[in-house]
């Protein structure tokens, strides 16, 4: 399985549930209003974790090739299965007030290739629900929103890693260049963690057998 990491919360995996037959998800494409270009991106699924602009652009997103209609959209909580890929959607909330700021937000586990990942979306909630928890279970990647003013700022993320204690965590949806938004940079995070510096990678390559005996990780992507 391969991750990448687009900028603000929009990440492609590509996995391969059947060897030889890969399939392209893509989670939160942005829109210009961000202030950043969303690159040419293929999908057979696509989540999006809630209506905002900067992840919600569906229209910027094509089919992959040969999937013919287009990608097969989820929007909101429930659970679906399509192509080998297993998706669970948990209700939150975009704040700390139950929603009456910003609305709800929907975090993702996405199962397959015998991994778990998790999108925590636009987390506002200080920290989860034991409901939320239970739903969401072990993870193998945690995609963990650190840029604060609209979601978790750094110590509220760090909580919320804690609770979760997945095997790998992805920091997103803090201040990269030309984004519009006054988001807090991911520095603010690894220094919580007592991480000085972190060479930044492209994507993320991983496979459910390496995953047994890893510590516990940050991985910064490149966007």
């Amino acid at each position: 399985m391969q991750i990448f990491w687009k900028g603000q919360s929009c990440f492609q995996i590509i996995a391969a549930p059947e060897k030889n037959n890969p399939v392209k998800i893509v989670i939160d494409p942005f829109s210009e209003e961000a202030g950043l270009r969303l690159p040419k991106l293929e999908a057979d699924v696509l989540l999006t974790t809630h209506g905002h602009a900067d992840h919600n652009n569906i229209k910027g997103v094509d089919p992959s090739a040969g999937s013919g209609q287009g990608p097969f959209l989820i929007q909101g909580p429930g659970e679906y299965e399509v192509k080998g890929v297993y998706v669970k959607g948990i209700p939150s909330f975009h704040d700390d007030k139950e929603g009456k700021e910003r609305g709800n937000n929907t975090i993702y586990v996405i199962e397959v290739e015998d991994l778990k990942i998790c999108h925590l979306g636009d987390l506002g909630q200080k920290e989860l629900t034991k409901e939320q928890m239970e739903e969401i279970g072990e993870i193998d990647v945690l995609m963990l929103p650190v840029g604060g003013v609209y979601t978790l700022a750094a110590k509220e993320a760090l909580q919320v890693m804690s609770q979760v204690e997945p095997k790998i965590t992805i920091p997103m949806h803090y201040a990269v260049p030309k984004l519009k938004y006054k988001l807090e940079g991911v520095d603010k995070f690894l220094k919580i963690l007592g991480i000085k510096s972190v060479a930044p990678e492209e994507k993320l390559t991983i496979k459910k057998k390496d995953m047994t005996e890893e510590e516990a990780r940050v991985v910064v992507l490149n966007p």
